[in-house]
């Protein structure tokens, strides 16, 4: 079931967030930073997994935070490879397929999903918004909270 929101993200009431990233290991602008500095433990993680390469366009990077309090996951999703690049498209479908899968394969039951890649990374949100849409729309038993622009 897809909702659509505004506000910010990371008040979401959801299981999961998704973080948008690059591979890094900057979290300098943006939601990136935002998520920075709410989840301290997410971005040391991320950061030690983009010295070793682990985070890739196509591919979520998730850690699991340790608290009784939501979220329980972040979802860090690269939209591009340098922060200073833009986003591409095939990275935004690609990673939704990727997202689809740790969703169904971790039984995530509400993710909040922020326009992928439309804000530092420039893309149009009318042509990212069906993209989320079809790659997630059937996803039995999960709610998506779809965090349109302001």
């Amino acid at each position: 079931m897809i909702e659509y929101c505004r506000g910010n993200l990371l008040e979401a009431d959801a299981e999961a967030l998704v973080n948008p990233v690059n591979t890094q290991g900057a979290m300098g602008k943006g939601l990136a930073l935002a998520f920075k500095n709410a989840f301290p433990e997410n971005f040391r993680a991320y950061t030690q997994a983009c010295q070793y390469g682990q985070v890739r366009t196509g591919k979520m990077f998730t850690t699991e935070q340790q608290t009784l309090l939501e979220p329980r996951w972040i979802i860090n999703f690269p939209t591009k490879q340098h922060w200073r690049d833009p986003s591409k498209l095939e990275w935004i479908d690609q990673g939704l397929a990727d997202l689809r899968a740790v969703l169904a394969e971790k039984q995530i039951l509400s993710v909040a999903i922020p326009p992928l890649g439309c804000g530092l990374g420039g893309l149009d949100w009318e042509l990212v918004k069906p993209r989320i849409e079809d790659a997630l729309a059937d996803l039995a038993g999960t709610r998506i909270l779809i965090f349109e622009p302001l």
